[in-house]
């Protein structure tokens, strides 16, 4: 591990000219130029179309239910502003909605066309690996991985055209798991997708960059606290016979304490995303999140599997 030390010095070097380098350099003028977000309902969706209409980009802000608070509030941004919020239904398991979006695109289309596709809609839940059924991994696979594929694939062409930014949400939960492995699996999987995207882009001048939040759930509606007998009760019988309602409380505690323990500032996420769609030389990865979390990760980068595996063994043991 310590033949390593040189070359990671070496690497923070060329990270600290990097980031001198974008400092010098303007930042790109939001003035006619179209984002697409998906997941606008609440949670960074929702803040963040409100940051780059007020930014001056024409925003389309997909919302998976446009009877929704959050919809209604961007409609009522949307009807007080200059015509450059467009609110639309937006399911990115359905390739009909994800069709009519394009359509809507293209017809209010700025004159400096299609900048950026932010594919930020996600869900999450808690259960080990055992207590959910198929039906929930191929849902979360279908909104998790495959609706970022679907409007991805959709949009390419204009945004090879314009040579415009894909932004991905995924999370620091794509390295390690307390509970969410199938939420762990979905974001570990856009990881690898968008490694091979940003390779395959550069040659068109498209750039791909991932947000890499921490422990953010009281930003976001995406992971309500969850319920130990809702669990046991949706538990089947030969998972019953092998785990007792002690176990799945003490789970349920430990994983709602981790929850209570989130941050409120969903705008820190939401600057990332700016600098990703805005910055003259933005990063592949932005990771948002604590110090202790930023050291899990590294150690699951350094060190040996095991490792890591007794650190988060130790962590579920308490």
């Amino acid at each position: 591990m310590w033949a390593a030390f040189p070359l990671l010095l070496l690497l923070l070097l060329l990270l600290s000219l990097t980031r001198r380098c974008r400092r010098g350099v303007a930042r790109l003028e939001p003035a006619g130029r179209a984002v697409l977000i998906t997941g606008c309902d609440s949670g960074f969706g929702h803040l963040l179309a409100l940051r780059l209409h007020r930014l001056g980009f024409t925003v389309f802000a997909g919302c998976l239910c446009p009877e929704s608070d959050g919809a209604r509030r961007l409609q009522q941004e949307a009807e007080a502003g200059t015509g450059r919020l467009h609110v639309l239904r937006l399911d990115v398991t359905c390739s009909r909605d994800v069709r009519a979006a394009k359509e809507l695109v293209l017809s209010h289309l700025p004159e400096r066309g299609f900048w950026g596709l932010v594919n930020n809609a996600g869900i999450s839940t808690f259960g080990e690996t055992g207590w959910l059924p198929m039906e929930t991994y191929e849902k979360f696979a279908d909104v998790n991985l495959l609706g970022s594929i679907r409007t991805t694939l959709a949009f390419l062409p204009l945004l090879r055209k314009y040579k415009g930014r894909i932004v991905f949400m995924s999370s620091i939960i794509a390295y390690f798991t307390l509970g969410n492995g199938i939420y762990s699996m979905t974001k570990a999987a856009i990881e690898k997708f968008c490694d091979a995207l940003r390779l395959e882009m550069k040659k068109f001048g498209v750039q791909v960059c991932i947000i890499q939040p921490g422990n953010y759930a009281r930003s976001t509606k995406i992971q309500p606290p969850v319920s130990a007998e809702e669990i046991w009760s949706e538990l089947s019988e030969e998972e019953k016979a092998v785990y007792n309602k002690e176990y799945v409380q003490e789970r349920a505690n430990f994983f709602n304490s981790i929850l209570s323990e989130g941050s409120t500032n969903g705008n820190e996420v939401v600057d990332a995303m700016v600098d990703a769609l805005t910055s003259p030389a933005p990063k592949a990865r932005y990771m948002v999140a604590k110090l202790k979390e930023k050291a899990l990760v590294l150690v699951c980068a350094l060190f040996p599997t095991s490792v890591m595996d007794s650190v988060l063994s130790y962590a579920l043991s308490k």
